[in-house]
């Protein structure tokens, strides 16, 4: 084979060599930009059930938190029912992963916790009038558990925020917009404001004047 042939040859494989190499690396680029925004998705969901956990164990510490108060005589009827109420309204919600990607279930959700949140403020306060519930060994337990799941809802409502933060730049950004709308990624919603530090039960200050 003369020259001629050989160059020839050696220029047909080299153009399949280079468009197999760009090919490969597109490939790889989609791969790695979709596989990028898969991450992040999956961190929200695990950040979402760890909110969702957070606020679980606050919902679990109330009845014992109520059947206790009733034990101080001719504590106010009303305040209970209040928070009675409020915990049976967030008991009764759906809670998914879903609902990050629908504003208005996010925000009905945010309402119902910050009204639980404000019913259990206003018992609180009223607990301020009954000196000997606040002695008591099995109300200064409630009272320590809850300023504890107080401070981890706020924690985790937080790192909620970061994670979504993350995953909504990526999916409004070159080039996760474009793998975005192809595979069905949504922009989530975030808790809005600060209403867990607003109106979280002031637990804490409960036991100052003993």
């Amino acid at each position: 084979m003369n020259n001629f042939g050989s160059s020839f040859l050696i220029g047909r494989y080299l153009k399949w060599i280079i468009i197999g190499v760009v090919v490969l690396g597109l490939l790889g680029w989609v791969v790695s930009s979709y596989n990028s925004i898969v991450t992040l998705n999956e961190n929200t969901e695990e950040q979402w059930s760890q909110v969702r956990t957070a606020y679980q164990r606050r919902f679990d510490l109330i009845p014992n938190l109520v059947e206790t108060v009733k034990g101080s005589a001719d504590f106010e009827k009303s305040t209970l029912e209040n928070v009675i109420n409020a915990r049976s309204k967030v008991g009764s919600m759906n809670i998914t992963s879903d609902m990050l990607n629908d504003p208005e279930k996010m925000k009905a959700f945010e309402q119902a916790q910050s009204g639980f949140q404000g019913a259990l403020s206003r018992l609180m306060v009223v607990v301020e009038k009954y000196p000997d519930l606040k002695t008591t060994e099995q109300f200064a337990n409630l009272m320590v558990q809850l300023e504890g799941t107080e401070n981890r809802i706020n924690q985790e409502r937080r790192k909620f925020n970061e994670v979504v933060k993350d995953y909504n730049k990526r999916i409004r950004t070159f080039p996760g917009n474009l793998f975005a709308g192809m595979f069905g990624f949504e922009k989530k919603s975030y808790f809005e404001g600060d209403t867990a530090n607003e109106q979280a039960p002031a637990v804490g200050n409960i036991f100052k004047d003993k």
